[in-house]
């Protein structure tokens, strides 16, 4: 299969398009580093506070502990978002 990938120099190397778009989708999130609350996933999935749980349990999550509290960065939970809709993009070809 042929595919035509869009890159864009830089100095210091060549971005691939999802390179690209995760530098733009920065460029739009007020603060990239803003942390994320079970709650706050469980509002963006739209699903239960249990599953919303379970998520921050998964070995793939990129979350931390901090005391009792679990949270996730907003670039670190975008970018597995990301990655979670590309591996079920690829599973469908």
């Amino acid at each position: 299969m042929n595919e035509i990938i869009n890159v864009e120099h830089t100095e210091d190397k060549t971005l691939s398009i999802e390179e690209m778009l995760i530098k733009e989708a920065i460029k739009n999130i007020g603060n990239p580093f803003k942390n994320l609350t079970v709650k706050d996933v469980m509002k963006d999935l739209l699903v239960s506070e249990a599953t919303a749980n379970m998520i921050f349990k998964r070995n793939d999550f990129p979350s931390v502990n901090i005391g009792k509290t679990k949270t996730v960065t907003m670039l670190a939970y975008l970018m597995w978002k990301m990655k979670r809709k590309e591996s079920e993009v690829n599973k469908d070809v």
